[in-house]
Order: C-alpha cells, then sequence, then structure tokens
C-alpha cells in the first residue's frame, strides 16, 4: 500500500451508560446503550468501510458496545483495547493513532466525549455535503460516529489534516 493512500478514520462514541455506584471506569451500558450499539453497528457496517483495525478504550461501555457493534459487522477487524484511549483529550488520542502501522488503511477508534468530538473536529479541516452542518447541529452525542479520511502516513496525523466524509447519530 502507497503511503499517499487514503485512509480513514472513523471516531466512533460508546452508547449510553448507566450510573451505578462502581468507577467511571467501570459503568457499564444502561438499556438503551444495549439497544443503539447494534444499530450503530449496522450503520457503521453499511458505511461499507473494511476496518483493519479497531482501538478500543479499555472502560467497560466502550467494550460491551464494541462487543455489541461489532456483532453487525460483516467481517471482524483485528481489536486492541487500548487504555489510553480512556479519558483521552485529542492530542492524546492523535498520538495513539500515530503509532498505527501504515499497512492499516482503515481505523475504527471507540471511545469517549469530550475526546472523540474535540477530535473529530480539529482533524477536519474540511467536510462533505452536509456532514459538518449535522455534526455541528446534534453534537456527538452516545452512539454516534464521525468518518474521516485524509492522505498520508500515520504518523502524519495531525490537526487539519482531514476532511469529514460522514456523519451519523441515533435519533433522539
Amino acid at each position: 500500500m502507497s503511503v499517499a493512500e487514503l485512509r480513514r478514520i472513523v471516531l466512533f462514541r460508546h452508547a449510553k451508560a448507566d450510573w451505578p455506584q462502581v468507577t467511571d471506569h467501570e459503568r457499564p451500558l444502561a438499556e438503551r446503550g444495549r439497544k443503539d450499539a447494534p444499530v450503530a453497528g449496522r450503520k457503521l457496517a453499511d458505511t461499507g468501510i473494511a476496518f483493519d483495525l479497531a482501538l478500543c478504550s479499555t472502560a467497560t461501555r466502550t467494550r460491551e458496545t464494541w462487543k455489541l457493534a461489532v456483532q453487525e459487522f460483516p467481517r471482524r477487524p483485528k481489536t486492541v483495547y487500548e487504555e489510553r484511549v480512556y479519558e483521552a483529550s485529542p492530542g492524546e488520542l492523535i498520538a495513539v493513532l500515530n503509532e498505527t502501522p501504515d499497512d492499516m488503511q482503515n481505523v475504527l477508534l471507540i471511545g469517549h466525549n469530550p475526546g472523540v468530538q474535540g477530535l473529530a473536529d480539529i482533524l477536519s479541516a474540511e467536510s462533505e455535503g452536509d456532514a459538518g452542518d449535522r455534526m455541528a447541529r446534534r453534537g456527538f452525542p452516545t452512539s454516534a460516529f464521525a468518518v474521516i479520511s485524509f492522505s498520508g502516513t500515520w504518523k502524519t496525523l495531525e490537526p487539519g489534516v482531514g476532511t469529514l466524509v460522514d456523519y451519523w447519530a441515533p435519533s433522539k
């Protein structure tokens, strides 16, 4: 694969979590989250993107979201549970993505706000169609995802190099 080939990053916020008496890292999905995650998985599968790698936060709610969403995929990508994705800032998420091997073309990152939304905002210098307007209007609710494309190596991923090509959020 040429390093100049188009790459895609999909930033996927975990589904709705519950608030039981556990640490934030251990919060499970709420009933709504268990319903929304497979729907988001179908929408992700409908993009037609063949994911090479999924980077998932180690938090319970992200692992549960991924387990439910990936069942809708035609092919399960390699999955890495990455503790640095939990509570990560956009800059920290870029640092994690910069470590991605260049033979990986399409990467799905399952994480948390405000980092995921912030990363979608700072990577996207432009947007296609109405994706940017829809994301600006809806924000980044649970189970939402943004598809960002860029050209270059993973080491060259930095603010402003991407284009927001798609955005989806579940109905309110």
